[in-house]
């Protein structure tokens, strides 16, 4: 595989593959050949097996959904909706869930129009505004919930969401120093914050 990618494609999977040592089914630790996601992608596509076709179609499938969700984002919207449903999420869980993403969304407008600007620092105000809604921090509600990567409001109860809509909307805008609204007068967010 290594040969034939440096002489087709023009690149090396050395150089886009990295090797860490894991255990093996033997129980001893071997260097193993490990990638990102994209990087994953890319050698899947570089195969010429025919047993690689249907996963290269779901791929181009996939790609054309998002170019039509770029040039209409109502159907990420709609896509989002589905496949909610395809993991058996109520109507109400669903419509509790856009509305939570609405409110987030103006929420880290206000944030982004007074001076916050980093994903650090947006998270940083997350956990505030978590840590005050439910006595915990989004890391301990995660660790609670079995959660590791995964989005922690898309494995919320309906009950939690519909308690999250106005833990956003009453201390959003309350966790932001008051005198840093106006980042142009008083500074940027990293220096209102200590």
């Amino acid at each position: 595989m290594k040969l034939r990618v440096k002489t087709e494609d023009g690149f090396e999977l050395s150089t886009i593959c990295r090797q860490l040592k894991l255990k093996a089914s033997d129980g001893k630790m071997r260097e193993t050949d490990v990638a990102d996601t994209n990087t994953l992608l890319r050698i899947i596509q570089s195969i010429p097996s025919p047993k690689a076709e249907s996963f290269k179609q779901w791929l181009a499938k996939v790609g054309y959904e998002r170019i039509q969700e770029i040039a209409d984002p109502g159907q990420s919207l709609d896509r989002a909706r589905e496949n909610w449903q395809n993991l058996g999420r109520s109507e109400k869980w669903i419509q509790q869930r856009m509305t939570g993403q609405e409110t987030r969304n103006k929420l880290t407008d206000y944030w982004k129009e007074n001076g916050v600007e980093k994903k650090d620092e947006f998270a940083l105000l997350t956990n505030i505004i978590h840590q005050e809604w439910t006595g915990m921090s989004v890391k301990k509600h995660k660790d609670l919930k079995g959660l590791k990567s995964q989005n922690l409001r898309d494995h919320m109860s309906e009950a939690e969401l519909i308690f999250y809509r106005p833990a956003l909307r009453g201390l959003g805008r309350i966790v932001y120093p008051p005198n840093c609204r106006n980042r142009r007068s008083k500074g940027t967010f990293r220096e209102c914050k200590s």
